[in-house]
């Protein structure tokens, strides 16, 4: 049996297996198209007269704008002189309101009944306040220079900020002795008193030794905090580390693209001193811990 002619016409004629016609579309008009913008001659001179103005101020700007990292390695050198400043505000005040509170601390400890008051209250009152006002006070308060033996003295505005931080530093290293006094016990008082020690020996041959290893970390503490208070001193005029951020800032004609980099260089070189000093705290908290 011979296979079916699949090419045989069927249904009125149409060949099998051929797709039914699709019916005849009817004409329709394309919409015109809009004629292409044509420069003109004119416009052509236009755009060569504003390559000639911008492109050579703009060749002249990207040869002066460093980019933010160019600019901090630029001015390095100066923004670390003023971190140096810093510095060195923070060790004078440490030294000096250590010194003092030194003796406001073994002051507030005393027999009598008039000074330990006055030194409990001095403390209290530059413990309380806020560093910034106690600068202000200190800066507007204190002269521009003393007269010693006839000699005039100047004070300049960064011996001032030194002073002012130094009172704060003082009531915390007077409450820092007067806790690490009170917390050796009274047997060591009691021993050193039956060995006919007198209360001024005992203190500062058997008690305060004792005290050194718990005063240190909370010392530590404090000049870690003072550090990082000494940028108030830019806000009374004194030129130091975020007083010359700032110069810089506006010497490079205050692009806002450099206030983080600039600042984050100063918050940068703040950190890498500050960190240390707190972890060296910590070691020694826990190495001098009393059990």
């Amino acid at each position: 049996m011979s296979a079916p002619d699949r090419t045989a016409p069927r249904d009125g004629g149409r060949p099998a297996g051929r797709p039914t016609d699709l019916p005849v579309l009817l004409p329709f008009a394309l919409p015109r198209s809009r004629p292409a913008a044509r420069l003109r001659p004119v416009h052509g001179w236009l755009l060569c007269g504003l390559a000639v103005v911008a492109l050579p101020a703009w060749a002249q700007g990207g040869a002066a704008a460093l980019s933010p990292l160019e600019v901090v390695i630029k001015w390095a050198p100066l923004l670390l002189t003023g971190f140096s400043f810093n510095v060195a505000i923070s060790l004078m005040a440490m030294a000096i309101g250590t010194v003092a509170g030194l003796g406001l601390g073994l002051a507030m400890l005393g027999e009598g009944r008039v000074l330990p008051r006055i030194a409990w209250a001095a403390t209290q009152v530059f413990r309380n306040v806020p560093w910034l006002v106690l600068l202000f006070f200190v800066m507007f308060l204190v002269p521009f220079q003393v007269t010693v033996f006839g000699l005039r003295v100047p004070l300049p505005d960064w011996v001032k900020a030194t002073f002012g931080f130094s009172l704060p530093v003082m009531a915390n290293v007077a409450e820092i002795v007067r806790g690490a006094v009170r917390s050796v016990p009274n047997t060591q008082w009691e021993a050193a008193e039956s060995l006919a020690f007198t209360r001024r020996q005992t203190l500062w041959r058997i008690i305060l030794p004792q005290c050194a290893k718990r005063m240190l970390p909370p010392w530590m503490n404090v000049y870690a905090l003072i550090a990082m208070a000494t940028v108030q001193a830019s806000i009374v005029g004194v030129t130091e580390m975020l007083t010359l951020t700032a110069q810089v800032h506006a010497a490079e004609g205050g692009r806002p693209e450099l206030f983080a980099p600039l600042y984050g260089f100063a918050l940068l070189c703040f950190f890498l001193y500050c960190y240390p000093i707190d972890r060296l705290t910590a070691h020694l908290e826990r190495r001098f811990e009393t059990r």
